[in-house]
């Protein structure tokens, strides 16, 4: 498991298509943008085939994952004091062999020896019980709207 490079920028654009709706999927331009911006906050996990799996967000000082957050990566605090997460793929062949919580356990682990007060994202209903299973707790409706659906705001904190 590494943290993403430039060259991985069209592999992650399609995992975003194919995990995501439309609406919701980050566009390839922003995921070129944030590979530029903070690539040590995205993680991805490799085989011969490409990218399995990956973690995506960025650090920020702002305690609560804002929609605005998707589109600026320049909004990237590298000694913030929380990683959000924006996006975690799985490549859907591969989905139920428990990669995207090998990420996310590296994700974690890296996040705490960073020196962060810990991680923030936002899912759907149906993964609040993954997520709650890897330590975040569920601080209740996001506020957020982005891709035009409710979001639940879920913490991890060191």
């Amino acid at each position: 498991m590494t943290c993403a490079h430039p060259a991985d920028a069209a592999a992650l654009a399609r995992l975003e298509d194919v995990c995501f709706p439309p609406a919701e999927a980050a566009p390839p331009a922003q995921v070129a943008a944030r590979l530029a911006a903070f690539p040590d906050c995205i993680w991805v996990l490799r085989a011969d085939s490409g990218i399995l799996a990956a973690v995506s967000g960025f650090a920020t000082n702002r305690r609560d994952l804002t929609d605005d957050m998707y589109a600026d990566a320049a909004a990237h605090e590298p000694d913030g004091a929380w990683q959000m997460i924006f996006s975690v793929l799985t490549d859907p062949a591969r989905r139920g062999e428990g990669l995207a919580t090998r990420v996310l356990e590296r994700t974690i682990a890296d996040s705490r020896a960073r020196g962060r007060a810990g991680l923030v994202l936002t899912c759907k209903d149906e993964l609040v019980g993954f997520y709650s299973r890897l330590g975040f707790v569920d601080e209740g409706t996001s506020a957020s709207t982005h891709g035009g659906v409710a979001w639940h705001q879920m913490r991890l904190s060191f």
